[in-house]
Protein backbone atom coordinates (compact mmCIF):
# COMPACT_ATOMS: atom_id res chain seq x y z
CA UNK A 1 0.00 0.00 0.00
CA UNK A 2 1.43 3.03 -1.06
CA UNK A 3 2.23 6.11 1.33
CA UNK A 4 -0.80 8.70 1.25
CA UNK A 5 1.97 11.54 2.46
CA UNK A 6 4.21 10.94 -0.84
CA UNK A 7 2.64 12.34 -4.20
CA UNK A 8 1.33 9.75 -6.85
CA UNK A 9 4.17 9.20 -9.57
CA UNK A 10 3.17 11.43 -12.40
CA UNK A 11 2.24 9.25 -16.05
CA UNK A 12 4.28 9.49 -18.72
CA UNK A 13 3.40 11.41 -22.08
CA UNK A 14 3.39 9.05 -25.03
CA UNK A 15 4.76 12.06 -26.94
CA UNK A 16 7.93 12.11 -24.47
CA UNK A 17 8.32 8.33 -24.80
CA UNK A 18 8.31 8.35 -29.01
CA UNK A 19 10.73 11.70 -28.76
CA UNK A 20 13.54 9.07 -27.23
CA UNK A 21 15.69 8.39 -29.86
CA UNK A 22 17.41 5.81 -28.14
CA UNK A 23 14.43 3.76 -28.11
CA UNK A 24 13.86 4.41 -31.68
CA UNK A 25 9.71 4.08 -31.71
CA UNK A 26 7.27 4.93 -34.22
CA UNK A 27 3.88 5.42 -34.58
CA UNK A 28 2.02 3.78 -37.32
CA UNK A 29 -1.49 3.44 -36.29
CA UNK A 30 -3.97 5.05 -33.49
CA UNK A 31 -4.99 8.60 -32.79
CA UNK A 32 -1.89 11.64 -32.46
CA UNK A 33 -3.33 12.43 -29.24
CA UNK A 34 -0.61 14.55 -27.07
CA UNK A 35 -3.08 14.24 -23.92
CA UNK A 36 -2.69 9.96 -24.27
CA UNK A 37 -0.26 9.03 -21.21
CA UNK A 38 1.60 6.25 -19.97
CA UNK A 39 1.57 4.77 -16.36
CA UNK A 40 3.65 1.59 -16.77
CA UNK A 41 4.43 -0.65 -19.67
CA UNK A 42 3.97 -4.64 -19.59
CA UNK A 43 4.77 -7.20 -21.51
CA UNK A 44 2.45 -9.52 -22.35
CA UNK A 45 1.68 -12.66 -24.97
CA UNK A 46 -1.32 -13.84 -24.26
CA UNK A 47 -4.03 -13.89 -26.40
CA UNK A 48 -6.38 -12.02 -24.15
CA UNK A 49 -4.72 -9.86 -21.80
CA UNK A 50 -7.64 -8.04 -20.27
CA UNK A 51 -7.62 -9.80 -17.02
CA UNK A 52 -4.14 -9.10 -16.23
CA UNK A 53 -4.74 -5.39 -17.27
CA UNK A 54 -4.61 -2.49 -15.01
CA UNK A 55 -5.76 0.32 -17.06
CA UNK A 56 -2.77 2.83 -18.41
CA UNK A 57 -0.50 0.24 -20.10
CA UNK A 58 1.89 0.12 -22.65
CA UNK A 59 1.25 -2.98 -23.57
CA UNK A 60 4.39 -4.67 -25.40
CA UNK A 61 3.81 -7.60 -27.70
CA UNK A 62 6.07 -10.00 -29.77
CA UNK A 63 3.37 -11.13 -31.51
CA UNK A 64 3.97 -15.15 -29.74
CA UNK A 65 0.65 -15.26 -29.32
CA UNK A 66 -0.68 -14.55 -33.15
CA UNK A 67 -1.84 -18.28 -34.24
CA UNK A 68 -0.78 -18.71 -38.49
CA UNK A 69 -3.16 -17.88 -40.49
CA UNK A 70 -5.14 -15.22 -38.23
CA UNK A 71 -7.51 -13.40 -40.01
CA UNK A 72 -9.00 -9.19 -39.20
CA UNK A 73 -11.63 -11.39 -36.32
CA UNK A 74 -8.57 -12.41 -34.01
CA UNK A 75 -6.74 -8.99 -34.23
CA UNK A 76 -10.39 -7.26 -33.64
CA UNK A 77 -10.92 -9.07 -30.31
CA UNK A 78 -7.16 -8.53 -29.48
CA UNK A 79 -7.30 -4.85 -30.05
CA UNK A 80 -10.91 -4.79 -28.45
CA UNK A 81 -10.24 -6.34 -25.22
CA UNK A 82 -7.03 -4.44 -24.61
CA UNK A 83 -9.03 -1.21 -24.77
CA UNK A 84 -11.94 -2.75 -22.83
CA UNK A 85 -9.05 -3.17 -20.16
CA UNK A 86 -8.05 0.59 -20.23
CA UNK A 87 -4.68 0.07 -22.17
CA UNK A 88 -2.87 3.38 -23.15
CA UNK A 89 -1.07 1.67 -25.95
CA UNK A 90 0.15 -1.16 -27.94
CA UNK A 91 3.42 -1.56 -29.08
CA UNK A 92 4.63 -4.23 -31.75
CA UNK A 93 7.98 -5.58 -31.07
CA UNK A 94 9.75 -6.93 -34.97
CA UNK A 95 12.09 -10.54 -34.65
CA UNK A 96 12.43 -12.55 -34.09
CA UNK A 97 8.98 -13.89 -34.59
CA UNK A 98 7.31 -11.13 -36.95
CA UNK A 99 9.59 -9.29 -39.60
CA UNK A 100 6.60 -6.67 -40.14
CA UNK A 101 3.86 -5.15 -37.86
CA UNK A 102 0.59 -7.54 -39.09
CA UNK A 103 -1.45 -5.09 -41.53
CA UNK A 104 -4.72 -6.38 -39.52
CA UNK A 105 -3.58 -4.93 -36.54
CA UNK A 106 -2.54 -2.06 -37.87
CA UNK A 107 -6.46 -1.76 -39.33
CA UNK A 108 -7.62 -3.12 -35.83
CA UNK A 109 -5.96 -0.15 -34.15
CA UNK A 110 -6.83 2.48 -36.08
CA UNK A 111 -10.62 1.47 -36.19
CA UNK A 112 -10.68 1.03 -32.06
CA UNK A 113 -8.36 4.54 -31.33
CA UNK A 114 -5.58 2.70 -29.94
CA UNK A 115 -2.21 4.04 -30.54
CA UNK A 116 0.20 1.69 -32.49
CA UNK A 117 3.93 1.66 -31.32
CA UNK A 118 6.34 -0.07 -33.71
CA UNK A 119 9.41 -1.38 -31.83
CA UNK A 120 12.26 -1.70 -33.65
CA UNK A 121 14.87 -4.97 -33.13
CA UNK A 122 17.74 -3.20 -31.11
CA UNK A 123 15.09 -1.95 -28.72
CA UNK A 124 14.18 -4.65 -25.91
CA UNK A 125 11.09 -4.46 -24.17
CA UNK A 126 12.98 -4.12 -20.76
CA UNK A 127 14.57 -1.05 -22.46
CA UNK A 128 11.35 0.37 -22.78
CA UNK A 129 10.19 -0.48 -19.88
CA UNK A 130 13.44 1.27 -18.06
CA UNK A 131 12.90 4.77 -20.28
CA UNK A 132 9.20 4.87 -18.83
CA UNK A 133 10.22 4.57 -15.13
CA UNK A 134 13.07 6.94 -16.50
CA UNK A 135 10.98 9.49 -17.32
CA UNK A 136 8.49 9.02 -14.90
CA UNK A 137 11.10 9.62 -12.05
CA UNK A 138 11.99 12.89 -13.83
CA UNK A 139 8.39 14.13 -13.78
CA UNK A 140 7.97 13.08 -9.91
CA UNK A 141 11.26 15.17 -9.08
CA UNK A 142 9.90 18.10 -10.74
CA UNK A 143 6.43 18.02 -9.31
CA UNK A 144 8.17 17.97 -6.13
CA UNK A 145 10.54 20.35 -6.72
CA UNK A 146 7.16 22.73 -8.07
CA UNK A 147 5.49 22.02 -4.43
CA UNK A 148 8.31 23.00 -2.84
CA UNK A 149 9.09 25.99 -4.45
CA UNK A 150 5.06 26.73 -4.16
CA UNK A 151 5.15 26.45 -0.71
CA UNK A 152 8.06 28.67 -0.03
CA UNK A 153 6.70 31.60 -1.87
CA UNK A 154 2.97 31.30 0.06
CA UNK A 155 5.20 31.25 3.16
CA UNK A 156 7.32 34.58 2.13
CA UNK A 157 4.07 36.19 0.69
CA UNK A 158 2.05 35.50 4.07
CA UNK A 159 4.88 36.70 6.09
CA UNK A 160 4.66 40.12 4.45
CA UNK A 161 3.01 43.49 7.01
CA UNK A 162 -0.38 43.19 4.24
CA UNK A 163 -0.09 39.39 3.07
CA UNK A 164 -3.58 39.33 1.21
CA UNK A 165 -3.01 40.70 -1.67
CA UNK A 166 0.94 39.05 -2.45
CA UNK A 167 -0.77 35.98 -1.05
CA UNK A 168 -3.88 35.65 -3.35
CA UNK A 169 -1.45 36.63 -6.54
CA UNK A 170 1.05 33.46 -5.61
CA UNK A 171 -1.66 31.74 -5.47
CA UNK A 172 -3.24 32.58 -8.75
CA UNK A 173 0.07 32.40 -10.61
CA UNK A 174 1.05 28.51 -9.19
CA UNK A 175 -2.49 27.22 -9.49
CA UNK A 176 -2.01 28.87 -13.34
CA UNK A 177 -5.99 30.62 -12.80
CA UNK A 178 -7.97 32.47 -10.42
CA UNK A 179 -7.93 32.98 -6.64
CA UNK A 180 -10.45 34.87 -4.52
CA UNK A 181 -11.33 35.70 -1.20
CA UNK A 182 -15.02 35.91 0.52
CA UNK A 183 -16.52 36.49 3.82
CA UNK A 184 -18.67 34.40 5.60
CA UNK A 185 -21.29 36.50 4.35
CA UNK A 186 -20.03 35.56 0.59
CA UNK A 187 -18.81 38.71 -0.39
CA UNK A 188 -15.85 39.08 -2.83
CA UNK A 189 -13.18 40.63 -0.71
CA UNK A 190 -10.43 40.04 -2.93
CA UNK A 191 -9.55 38.52 -6.29
CA UNK A 192 -6.33 37.67 -8.51
CA UNK A 193 -5.12 36.06 -12.01
CA UNK A 194 -7.04 36.52 -14.75
CA UNK A 195 -10.84 36.22 -13.84
CA UNK A 196 -13.26 33.31 -14.58
CA UNK A 197 -16.45 33.50 -17.21
CA UNK A 198 -19.42 35.43 -15.58
CA UNK A 199 -21.36 32.36 -15.40
CA UNK A 200 -18.34 30.45 -12.95
CA UNK A 201 -17.91 33.15 -11.04
CA UNK A 202 -21.63 33.30 -10.17
CA UNK A 203 -21.54 29.34 -9.64
CA UNK A 204 -18.65 30.14 -6.93
CA UNK A 205 -20.85 32.96 -5.37
CA UNK A 206 -23.47 30.58 -4.96
CA UNK A 207 -20.82 27.49 -3.75
CA UNK A 208 -19.80 29.87 -0.72
CA UNK A 209 -23.07 30.49 0.27
CA UNK A 210 -23.94 26.64 0.67
CA UNK A 211 -21.01 26.22 2.68
CA UNK A 212 -20.89 29.17 4.86
CA UNK A 213 -20.97 28.37 8.32
CA UNK A 214 -24.20 29.31 10.25
CA UNK A 215 -23.80 31.60 12.95
CA UNK A 216 -26.70 32.60 13.34
CA UNK A 217 -28.99 29.29 13.90
CA UNK A 218 -26.05 28.69 16.11
CA UNK A 219 -26.52 31.36 18.48
CA UNK A 220 -30.25 30.51 18.87
CA UNK A 221 -29.65 26.92 20.05
CA UNK A 222 -27.13 28.61 22.30
CA UNK A 223 -29.29 30.91 24.21
CA UNK A 224 -32.22 28.45 23.79
CA UNK A 225 -30.25 25.56 25.45
CA UNK A 226 -29.01 28.30 28.05
CA UNK A 227 -32.60 29.20 29.21
CA UNK A 228 -33.70 26.02 29.14
CA UNK A 229 -31.11 24.60 31.14
CA UNK A 230 -30.71 27.64 33.60
CA UNK A 231 -34.00 28.62 34.63
CA UNK A 232 -35.38 25.65 35.93
CA UNK A 233 -32.63 25.49 37.73
CA UNK A 234 -32.66 28.57 39.47
CA UNK A 235 -36.02 28.30 40.61
CA UNK A 236 -35.61 24.61 41.61
CA UNK A 237 -32.21 26.37 43.42
CA UNK A 238 -34.37 28.47 44.83
CA UNK A 239 -37.33 26.67 46.47
CA UNK A 240 -35.14 24.10 47.95
CA UNK A 241 -32.58 26.73 49.99
CA UNK A 242 -36.15 28.32 51.14
CA UNK A 243 -37.43 24.78 52.08
CA UNK A 244 -34.09 23.79 54.10
CA UNK A 245 -34.15 27.40 55.27
CA UNK A 246 -37.74 27.47 56.70
CA UNK A 247 -37.68 23.71 58.07
CA UNK A 248 -33.62 24.69 59.69
CA UNK A 249 -35.44 27.61 61.29
CA UNK A 250 -38.36 26.20 62.28
CA UNK A 251 -36.40 22.92 63.83
CA UNK A 252 -33.93 25.04 65.24
CA UNK A 253 -36.25 27.70 67.27
CA UNK A 254 -39.45 26.36 68.04
CA UNK A 255 -39.09 22.46 68.88
CA UNK A 256 -35.84 23.03 70.72
CA UNK A 257 -36.96 26.30 72.61
CA UNK A 258 -39.93 25.09 73.77
CA UNK A 259 -38.40 21.53 75.25
CA UNK A 260 -35.55 23.67 76.96
CA UNK A 261 -38.03 26.41 78.41
CA UNK A 262 -40.34 24.00 79.68
CA UNK A 263 -38.15 21.97 81.74
CA UNK A 264 -36.28 25.11 82.75
CA UNK A 265 -39.49 26.25 84.33
CA UNK A 266 -40.26 23.12 85.64
CA UNK A 267 -36.59 22.61 87.88
CA UNK A 268 -36.55 26.24 88.84
CA UNK A 269 -40.20 26.47 90.05
CA UNK A 270 -40.53 23.13 91.54
CA UNK A 271 -37.18 22.08 92.91
CA UNK A 272 -36.43 25.14 94.73
CA UNK A 273 -39.71 25.15 96.11
CA UNK A 274 -39.82 21.56 97.31
CA UNK A 275 -36.13 22.76 99.78
CA UNK A 276 -37.80 25.54 100.93
CA UNK A 277 -40.86 23.85 102.56
CA UNK A 278 -38.46 21.08 103.43
CA UNK A 279 -36.70 24.01 105.44
CA UNK A 280 -39.81 25.41 106.89
CA UNK A 281 -41.10 22.22 108.31
CA UNK A 282 -37.61 21.64 109.77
Amino acid sequence: MSDPMVPPTPPVSLEALLARADLGLRRIAGPDDPATVVHWAHASEMADPYPYLLGGELLLSAGVHIPEGAGAGYFDAYVSRIVAAGGAALGFGLAPVHDAVPGALVEACEMHGLPLLEVPPRTTFSGVARAVWQLMAQARLAELRRVTEAQQSLAAAASRPDPLAPLLHQLAQRVGGWAALYSPDSTELATAGPPPAPETRRALTTLTQVVRPATAPTADRADATTTSRATPTAASRADATTTSRAEATTGSRAAPTAGSRADATTTSRATPTAASRADTTT
